[in-house]
């Protein structure tokens, strides 16, 4: 109990009295003084004995460890003194082989006194024997027939090429010759080896060979070598594995491999590479790229092809279209003659459901890619060849692009125009026109932008030149004869609004006085017809052609007009309600804001007025501004047209 730490005295107290019978009442009548005090003498007699036997065991402790301390402190005295002796020991041992060693170091220097003269008269013996081979000009000796000992025989041989050179010339300039042919003839072994280790990945080998050829003339070689081979195979590596089966990232591999390396070139250029550093950065890069370099191009215009084709295919098969084939040779080519001079439509009209077959995606595409093979064509083509290449991309984009794309589509819009007396046609072959003018603007940006930089000083410029004229002009005439047979259904579109529009009886009403129209429907319906196509020939074009083309459609919207009107015999109140169609024709016709077709209009309103005139004006109104220079026929032919024209009165006015 009292071993327990900690140890508490009042509490130690307190239990005894609680385990003391008559202790614990504190007062009561079971509390007994007496035997609670006898309980505390008993136990402070036992503490006594406790103290007693206690301080006897610690007398006894301390009397062992006095004695242990006494042992320990002896022996610690003995091995200090056997550790001086060691000391002693080892000091007389390290004088005894320092003295040995000395001994033997003068006696290493005695042998290697005597050795050394001995190598070098062995050495001086063997350099004079293969010195002696040279001279007697066959090479008998292992180490030079031996591939295996390359290393043994390249050590030799810059030794004696070494002591060659402190030779006079004169006398042995022959086997002077001879040692430095060998030297030259080990390099190139070497050299070769080294690239066949790095080859291999035998990166020790490459070491050990390095080391040899750190003592030759070309050890600067063998570092360009190394460059060289790290650069091909890294060049082999991006470029082999798509070679073959990927020519799109086989060309943009190699453009950008070509072009990192050109631009690190002209890094290096700002170094101190020697005096003639450009031709060596540009021999060093063509021995690189020369076997991908040599046949570039054709790869350039096999991808193109086959992109291009596949950039069509997948339109026209998104169009769920067969593309029909158009037939090239002497029946076509006279078709094709006969069409040009005649107009007429030769073959079934073809219904195209208001397609044009003109994308501006897949032009874009096309382009796009064009313009990436002339990037790669101005980078990868030597400059001697750029023109021809050059010319040889700009065929596959007129090819593709103009002959596949846009000729078809104008073929086969040529096709689609229904004829002049086709009623309710539609006519879509104005979206072909403004669909290609566009792709034309977008053609003619791509060949100023990118071809002409790389064809402008050669002669491959006038023939860019003339096939682009060429392409242009023949689609021109497609252009022309597609809207001239557009126009023409125009005309035959209001002819058939007139037919079945116009009545007799609206020129010559039976009630005179009953007239409550300000013009007839048949006028109404064709200049509504002829405002839409205005405006969608306006759409369409753009420039000079909107007026040529608005001019033709006036002349011929007037004339169709004038030959109407001279089918028909008008009454006075009739001729008053020409006038009111001419004149609303002419309100359309402002509309085409062509001078000339306005002046034919007013001219045809003023002869309309020879319907209405009164027999006595009708000189004076024949002879004014507007009509005084048409022919006599002309008016005359109008003046026949009013119902009173077989009156005696009339017929003598006008005579």
């Amino acid at each position: 109990m009292f071993e327990l730490e900690p140890f508490v005295a009042d509490e130690y107290i307190e239990r005894l009295a609680w385990r003391t019978p008559g202790g614990g009442s504190r007062g009561g009548e079971a509390f007994d003084p007496k035997r609670l005090l006898e309980e505390f003498v008993n136990h402070i007699q036992e503490l006594q004995v406790m103290d007693e036997r206690i301080q006897r065991k610690v007398e006894k402790l301390e009397q062992q460890c006095q004695k242990e301390a006494k042992e320990f402190a002896k022996k610690v005295q003995e091995l200090q003194k056997s550790n001086q002796v060691a000391f002693q020991h080892f000091q007389e041992l390290d004088e005894h082989i320092s003295y040995v060693a000395t001994k033997v170091c003068h006696l290493g220097d005695q042998l290697e006194g005597v050795n050394t003269p001995r190598q070098r008269a062995v050495e001086a013996q063997k350099l004079m024997k293969y010195f002696n081979e040279f001279l007697d000009g066959e090479l008998k000796s292992d180490v030079f027939t031996n591939s295996e000992k390359i290393k043994e025989a390249a050590d030799i041989i810059q030794k004696l090429h070494l002591i060659a050179q402190e030779l006079p010339f004169d006398r042995f300039s022959e086997v002077k010759s001879k040692i430095a042919s060998k030297y030259h003839d080990l390099e190139c072994q070497l050299i070769q080896e080294f690239t066949s280790a790095q080859r291999r990945g035998e990166i020790s080998r490459m070491r050990e060979v390095a080391a040899v050829l750190l003592h030759f003339k070309g050890y600067s070689h063998c570092v360009d070598v190394y460059i060289k081979q790290c650069q091909e195979s890294y060049v082999k590596d991006r470029l082999e594995e798509h070679r073959k089966s990927d020519a799109e990232q086989y060309l943009k591999n190699l453009y950008d491999l070509y072009t990192r390396t050109t631009n690190l070139s002209s890094k290096l250029m700002e170094f101190n590479l020697g005096t003639d550093k450009q031709t060596f950065l540009s021999k060093l890069i063509k021995s690189i790229f020369i076997s991908y370099l040599e046949n570039y191009i054709e790869v350039e215009i096999g991808y193109l092809k086959s992109r291009s084709a596949m950039i069509l295919q997948r339109y026209y098969d998104s169009k769920n279209h067969q593309k029909r084939s158009i037939g090239t040779g002497g029946i076509q080519d006279l078709k094709e003659r006969i069409r040009q001079r005649t107009n007429l439509p030769l073959g079934p009209s073809i219904d195209t459901h208001g397609e044009t077959f003109l994308s501006q995606e897949v032009v874009v595409n096309l382009l796009q890619e064009t313009k990436q093979a002339f990037e790669r064509c101005h980078r990868l083509s030597d400059p001697s060849d750029l023109p021809k290449n050059a010319f040889r991309i700009f065929s596959m984009l007129v090819e593709f692009l103009c002959t596949e794309h846009i000729d078809y589509a104008l073929e086969t819009g040529l096709a689609g125009i229904p004829s002049s007396d086709s009623k309710n046609a539609n006519l879509y072959f104005l979206d072909v026109v403004h669909q290609a003018n566009t792709i034309f603007h977008l053609f003619d940006k791509q060949f100023n932008d990118h071809l002409m930089p790389l064809i402008s000083s050669s002669p491959k410029l006038s023939e860019c030149l003339q096939k682009k004229k060429d392409i242009i002009e023949q689609m021109e005439v497609k252009l022309d004869m597609g809207i001239d047979r557009t126009l023409n259904c125009m005309i035959g579109q209001m002819k058939h609004i007139l037919t079945a529009e116009q009545k007799k009886t609206d020129f010559k009403p039976e009630d005179e006085n009953n007239v409550l129209i300000q013009y007839t429907n048949a006028c109404v319906k064709v200049c509504g017809y002829v405002r839409k196509q205005v405006e969608k020939i306006r759409n369409s074009m753009d420039g000079k052609n909107v007026d040529t083309v608005l001019m033709e459609l006036g002349v011929r919207f007037h004339r169709l007009i004038y030959e109407h009107l001279q089918q028909y015999s008008y009454s006075c109140m009739g001729g008053m309600l020409a006038i009111c169609d001419v004149a609303e024709y002419r309100k359309c016709a402002k509309d085409f804001k062509i001078a000339l077709v306005l002046q034919l209009f007013d001219t045809l309103h003023a002869l309309c007025n020879l319907l209405v005139v009164a027999p006595d004006n009708l000189k004076q109104v024949c002879s004014g501004e507007q009509l005084a220079n048409l022919d006599k026929n002309i008016l005359h032919s109008f003046v026949q047209l009013r119902v009173d024209y077989r009156s005696a009165r009339l017929a003598r006015h006008f005579s």
